[in-house]
């Protein structure tokens, strides 16, 4: 199946290969490197690209390309799938996935690939197993390891990998048993000049971090599940239950794992929480312009919309821009043309706008369309879907644990039309 994985920087150079089957020539990724020239963005790179002997099958993540070589016909969400989860380790172990960090951590790195893929097919693919199999990384089992010449590939097979339930490991312990759920939606919108929504949708997830002594099951239940399209569960979730009752039972893994994730699609269930006035105007005569946006909340329950960031990709002709900000700071780089406003929190008795003029090439001709504006933002204890967790209900050990559910929405790709 998987052959070899190549780990691309942005720069375009390969810092790491690994290859399981047979050593496949670097100068397979020249295709890659094509199809990342036209590519106007990273992001923009097809995650799929055939060659004449293999296909290559990429995902792009903390400005790293983790691209892998495939010689037969696959199903392609299967090995992306499987990238994910090689990113999604690394930040485990190293707690940042970074090239730095990649190549002080080279050997715990390759032990840690070995052990995820069996002769190119998946093996050992949740977190738990994987760190019985290959401690993570401390500065004193560096240490010890620099002196004795030892590894950090345990001693013995794990205890779950046999069991009926290989994400969870046996005897967990633990002097404070607590569970904490994180809901994180991320909306993506297009709005046009009007301030009517063209498309938007939600791409959702429930993040957890369990730490409970023992076996325990777990049932969660939602206000609303009705709302949730589209549903992607970790392997622990008895989906039988979820079908008949709507509701999610599981033995959650031991620590951080994300329990699901989810898209809600339907127009009228996506709001809006962020509106844009906008006022930017070109004259054919003139090489004067008028810039003037302000930004303020909608429909966000009464919760403040904090790290606000708006970026706008000016037009060719514009030399210069002449702005003042009423609130946050503000950047215009002349040579790549991007305007970068960073807002900060939005006061809804106070909205910050940002006004002032552009210095456009004298006789130029006026822009055949204004520039579009995109922003980032994120709002705390808020789930703009409406989803909400009714209860969270444990069974199997006595102890009371501490439960905690958390809430947050932030942007996506989020952009306003002018």
């Amino acid at each position: 199946m998987i052959h070899s994985l190549f780990l691309i920087n942005a720069a375009g150079d390969i810092f790491l290969e690994k290859h399981w089957k047979s050593a496949v020539s670097r100068s397979v990724c020249d295709y890659f490197f094509e199809a990342q020239e036209r590519a106007s963005e990273a992001e923009n790179v097809p995650p799929v690209i055939p060659t004449p002997h293999h296909y290559l099958l990429s995902v792009y993540r903390h400005r790293i390309f983790f691209v892998a070589v495939i010689q037969s016909e696959v199903p392609p969400l299967f090995v992306i799938e499987f990238l994910h989860r090689v990113v999604d380790t690394f930040q485990d172990y190293f707690g940042v996935c970074s090239e730095v960090v990649i190549k002080d951590n080279v050997v715990v790195v390759y032990e840690v690939l070995e052990e995820m893929l069996d002769n190119g097919f998946p093996l050992a693919t949740e977190s738990n197993i994987l760190k019985e199999l290959i401690k993570p990384p401390t500065i004193l089992r560096t240490v010890v390891n620099t002196i004795t010449g030892s590894t950090n590939v345990g001693d013995q097979l794990p205890t779950g990998q046999l069991s009926v339930v290989p994400w969870r490991r046996t005897g967990v312990k633990y002097t404070n048993n607590e569970a904490y759920f994180d809901v994180i939606e991320e909306i993506d919108a297009i709005i046009d000049k009007s301030g009517s929504t063209i498309t938007a949708e939600i791409q959702g997830v429930i993040d957890a971090c369990v730490k409970l002594t023992g076996m325990p099951d777990l049932t969660l239940s939602f206000m609303n599940p009705r709302l949730l399209d589209d549903v992607s569960f970790h392997p622990c979730v008895r989906f039988k239950r979820w079908e008949s009752e709507r509701i999610l039972s599981f033995i959650p893994p031991d620590g951080n794992f994300r329990l699901l994730s989810y898209h809600v699609s339907a127009q009228n269930l996506v709001a809006i929480p962020v509106y844009v006035k906008h006022n930017i105007s070109f004259r054919d005569s003139s090489s004067l312009g008028r810039f003037e946006i302000t930004v303020g909340p909608k429909q966000t329950m009464g919760k403040t919309v904090e790290g606000v960031m708006v970026t706008s990709q000016m037009p060719k002709g514009v030399l210069n821009m002449s702005l003042t900000p009423s609130q946050g700071t503000h950047t215009f780089d002349p040579v790549t043309k991007l305007l970068s406003w960073d807002v900060g929190k939005i006061n809804p008795q106070k909205l910050p706008s940002l006004k002032g003029t552009m210095s456009l090439q004298a006789g130029a001709s006026k822009p055949d369309e204004n520039p579009t504006i995109n922003l980032q933002f994120k709002i705390q204890q808020l789930a703009i879907s409406g989803l909400k967790v009714n209860r969270l209900d444990m069974y199997g050990e006595k102890y009371k644990p501490f439960k905690g559910i958390k809430y947050m929405t932030k942007a996506g790709k989020f952009q306003v039309r002018t």
